[in-house]
C-alpha cells in the first residue's frame, strides 16, 4: 500500500497547480457572472436552500465534490482502470442507451439525469469511459499495422457513445467524440486520415458558400489537369481518381439534402449566423452578437472585476453557462483572454508531457484522449464566444457553472514517473 510521502513524489504537482488555480479564475468569473448589486452583501444566517439560489455557491459544491473525487481517483490504484475499463464502457453504454426514455426533457433535449436538486449528463462522463476503453483497446495492438478487424473495432468504440448521444438530440457533446483523432494520430494513425477529412469538411463548407457549377468546374478543371500533366496517374490510377472526383461531386450536391433534411431548424440557423451574422441579429444571432459586443468592450485590461455592464444587465443570455468567456473578455479584457487562453495551453502541455512519460500504451493514450478532449472544448468553446464557431452547447472547462464535477474526472490521474 502506498504511503502518504510516495503519493506525493507520484503526483505532478505542477499539474496540480496549474489546475487549482483554474478552477479558481473559473470560480471568480462564475461569481461575476451571476452577480447583482441587488443581492444580499452577506451570507451568514442564510439557510441551505437560500443558499443554493447562489451559482456561486453551487460552483464550491461542484468543486468539494471534485475534490473528493480526485482522492477517490488517486487512492485506486491505476491498473484498476485498465482492468474495468470495458465493464465501465459497457455500463456507460447502457445508461446512454436508457437516458432518452427516462429523462424529461429540457431545451429540447433529453439527455439530463435528475437526481432530486443535482442533475448529471451522461454524455459528460461517456467521454472519459470511452478513453478508458480505447486507450485499453490500443494497448493491444498497432495502429501501424493493424489489420481492418482492429479499424472496425476501434471505429465502433469510438462512433456508439456519439451515436446514442444524438439521439437524446445533445448533437453539441456529440461532436466532442471528434477530438479522439488527435490520439489516435498520436499512436500512429495515418495522417491521411486527418487530411482526407479536412479536405472533407472545407468542400463541405465551399458548398454552402459558392455556387455549385462554379466548384464543379473547378473540380473537373484540376481532375483533367492532373490526367493530362501526369501520364503515370493516367495509366495507373484512372479509376481512383475518377471516383474520387465522383464522390466530391456527390458531396456537392448533397450538402444541400443534409443541410435542408437531416440537419433540424435551430441547427441550420445556427450554421447560417455563422456565415453570415448579420442574417437574424436579433433572433438565433442575438446570443454570437451580444457576445462580441462584451468581449470587444473590455478593450485591453477591462472594465474590471464585477464592472461588466454587459453581464450586469443580462444582454447576453447563458452568461454562467456556455457564454461564460463573455465575462472574462469583459472584465479582464484582452489581458485576461490571452492569460486564460495560456493557462488552458499550460495544462495541455503538461497532460501531454505527463503522457509522454508513461511507460504503458494504455497510460500514454489515455493521457492523449484527456488532452484531446480539454482541447476540443476549449477552442469551440471560446470560437463560438467570438463568431468563430457555430452554437453547439460545448462548456469551457473548469469555468462553467455545473460542469465541473464531471469535466475534473480529466484530472490526469496517470502518474508523471511512469508505469
Amino acid at each position: 500500500m502506498k504511503t502518504p510521502a510516495r503519493y506525493s513524489r507520484s503526483i505532478d504537482w505542477v499539474t496540480v497547480g496549474i489546475y487549482l488555480l483554474m478552477v479558481f479564475v473559473g470560480w471568480l468569473n462564475v461569481y461575476a457572472a451571476s452577480y447583482s448589486p441587488d443581492a444580499p452583501t452577506h451570507v451568514f444566517g442564510l439557510s441551505f436552500g437560500e443558499l443554493m439560489n447562489f451559482n456561486w455557491f453551487k460552483q464550491i459544491l461542484w468543486i468539494g465534490t471534485a475534490v473528493l473525487l480526485i482522492v477517490v481517483l488517486l487512492v485506486v490504484d491505476y491498473k484498476a482502470y485498465d482492468t474495468f475499463a470495458y465493464a465501465l464502457y459497457a455500463g456507460m453504454i447502457v445508461l446512454l442507451i436508457v437516458t432518452p426514455f427516462i429523462a424529461r426533457p429540457i431545451a429540447g433535449s433529453r439527455s439530463w439525469l435528475e437526481l432530486g436538486p443535482v442533475r448529471l449528463q451522461p454524455a459528460e462522463f461517456a467521454k472519459f469511459i470511452t478513453a478508458l476503453a480505447v486507450s485499453r483497446y490500443m494497448a493491444g495492438i498497432n495502429l501501424r499495422h493493424q489489420n481492418f478487424r482492429d479499424q472496425l473495432m476501434l471505429a465502433v468504440f469510438t462512433l456508439l457513445p456519439p451515436l446514442l448521444i444524438i439521439a437524446a438530440n445533445e448533437t453539441g457533446q456529440a461532436l466532442v467524440f471528434g477530438a479522439f483523432l488527435l490520439a489516435y494520430f498520436r499512436e500512429g494513425m495515418s495522417p491521411l486520415i486527418l487530411l482526407l477529412l479536412a479536405a472533407g469538411g472545407a468542400i463541405l463548407i465551399l458548398a454552402l458558400l459558392v455556387p455549385k457549377l462554379w466548384l464543379i468546374g473547378f473540380f473537373t478543371v484540376l481532375l483533367v489537369l492532373v490526367l493530362v500533366f501526369n501520364n503515370r496517374l493516367l495509366r495507373h490510377h484512372l479509376p481512383l481518381s475518377i471516383g474520387v472526383w465522383l464522390v466530391v461531386i456527390g458531396m456537392v450536391f448533397g450538402v444541400d439534402f443534409f443541410f435542408n433534411s437531416v440537419l433540424q431548424e435551430h441547427q441550420r440557423k445556427r450554421i447560417e449566423i455563422l456565415i453570415n451574422p448579420s442574417a437574424d441579429p436579433l433572433g438565433v444571432g442575438w446570443n454570437v452578437t451580444q457576445s462580441k459586443i462584451a468581449i470587444g468592450s473590455g478593450g485591453v485590461v477591462g472594465k474590471g472585476f464585477l464592472q461588466g455592464t454587459q453581464t450586469k444587465f443580462d444582454f447576453v443570455p447563458e452568461q454562467s453557462t456556455d457564454f461564460i468567456f463573455c465575462t472574462v473578455g469583459e472584465e479582464w479584457g484582452w489581458l485576461g483572454s490571452v492569460v486564460t487562453i495560456a493557462l488552458f495551453m499550460a495544462l495541455l502541455w503538461r497532460i501531454v508531457y505527463v503522457a509522454e512519460r508513461q511507460k504503458s500504451v494504455f497510460g500514454r493514450t489515455y493521457g492523449y484522449c484527456v488532452a484531446s478532449i480539454i482541447f476540443f472544448h476549449f477552442a469551440v468553446n471560446i470560437g463560438m464566444t467570438i463568431g468563430l464557431a457555430p452554437v453547439v452547447g460545448i462548456p469551457l472547462p473548469f469555468f462553467q457553472l455545473r460542469r465541473l464535477l464531471a469535466l475534473v474526472i480529466y484530472y490526469p490521474t496517470v502518474y508523471p514517473a511512469g508505469h
